[in-house]
């Protein structure tokens, strides 16, 4: 049934795409992009959600991710992307008392399409989204669409992006509660509505900003249903209890200096509030440097600051008369440190040639290796390899 349900949402796209094909002059084919994106995560900490904030929070995740760019002709394309996660979780096997190995194992696999059409007389274009994924205890569906116009000199570009997210959750509860009436949960479904709107400035020959306002806005389930929480001289747990609808807005501003001709710095600030009482504030900065022609170096560092949720307790913490609580410490208060460095190969003809048929030459275009770690306050540590293959067929 999700299959059908997203050929329904990709065939009005591809219907648009071939009929604006069949009807636009020839021209000479433009090269298919195809960036497949391979990464590792790993990490491990002492205050697992699904165990009341106590417990190993130890994981691993594989993805591949395919992402696929088609040109129909010189003012509209085919945008694709696909992947599959698979991950070893250790805490989400605490749910019942069968562990079923050192971790569960699960997986999610995603497609999302989207169609760009541009108007490059008016300086106007839009594009149309789709897409959805689907997890052992999860399906998510996707609709969108955006626009964007540029200026007369080309200097100011303004983007606005709306995304509706559809949620269906299998309901799963911890073991020792099941069939006691604590296994309740107001509603399965969530709808998130992910609004964007970008302001693009180059200021000089060196130097561009861009204003980024994301708010959002969710309701429905927004508490996980086998996230355990634990009150003082109460034997049994509840299960995570949060309010139906939060609101999000985060605004930011990114800087890019061109220092010199092989040096670029890229930084980027963010305040971030929501109706749980999260506050937060980011600071990142990236220094590309290149090292002769289609090489690049770049290290990164980001800080990261956060008050918690007003409904966050650790273990034990919460009162019985609580409305709302929940011990997951990703809305805690914390502060976590992301660093690492990248490295970039991208030749001006490329890292290598191959022969696709007797009239067509496929070409090796880039790789991007990028290693980064992760630290929080609160103990959690993690470690991320990213490889980026991109070819030109």
């Amino acid at each position: 049934m999700p299959q059908l349900f997203l050929i329904l949402i990709f065939l009005p796209f591809i219907s648009w795409a071939q009929l604006a094909d069949s009807l636009a002059p020839p021209s000479p084919p433009q090269p298919v992009d195809v960036n497949f994106l391979f990464n590792y995560y790993e990490q491990d900490g002492e205050h697992a959600a699904v165990t009341g904030g106590i417990g190993t929070q130890e994981l691993t995740d594989r993805s591949m991710i395919i992402v696929v760019h088609v040109p129909l002709d010189s003012t509209q394309s085919l945008d694709v992307r696909g992947g599959l996660n698979t991950y070893t979780s250790a805490s989400t096997d605490r749910i019942d008392s069968r562990l079923s190995s050192a971790s569960r194992k699960d997986s999610r696999g995603r497609v999302y399409l989207q169609y760009n059409r541009d108007w490059p007389k008016k300086r106007q274009g839009f594009h149309l989204f789709g897409g959805g994924s689907i997890e052992s205890d999860y399906l998510s569906t996707a609709l969108g669409g955006g626009w964007a116009w540029t200026s007369r000199d080309q200097n100011r570009t303004f983007d606005a992006e709306l995304k509706l997210y559809l949620d269906t959750w299998i309901l799963i509860f911890p073991e020792e509660i099941r069939g006691t009436g604590l296994d309740v949960a107001p509603t399965n479904r969530r709808r998130s509505f992910n609004f964007s709107f970008t302001l693009t400035q180059v200021i000089n020959k060196r130097l561009q900003a861009a204003f980024l306002f994301e708010p959002s806005f969710q309701q429905g389930m927004l508490a996980t249903p086998f996230h355990r929480v634990y009150f003082p001289d109460v034997e049994l747990p509840q299960v995570e209890k949060l309010p139906t609808a939060r609101v999000k807005l985060p605004l930011g501003v990114r800087l890019n200096a061109f220092l010199k001709d092989f040096w670029v710095l890229r930084a980027y600030g963010r305040l971030y509030w929501d109706s749980f009482g999260v506050w937060a504030q980011t600071i990142s900065v990236e220094s590309p440097l290149k090292f002769g022609v289609g090489v690049s170096l770049y290290p990164f560092y980001r800080l990261h600051h956060q008050r918690g949720s007003r409904y966050f307790q650790p273990y034990e913490g919460h009162l019985l008369n609580a409305s709302f609580f929940t011990s997951d410490y990703d809305l805690s208060s914390f502060t976590s440190h992301k660093y690492g460095v990248g490295l970039h190969l991208e030749p001006l003809f490329g890292l290598t040639r191959f022969k696709l048929s007797s009239d067509r030459i496929g070409l090796f275009k880039s790789v991007d290796f990028r290693y980064t770690r992760y630290q929080r306050s609160d103990g959690l540590k993690a470690f991320i390899l990213g490889l980026d293959l991109g070819f030109s067929f």
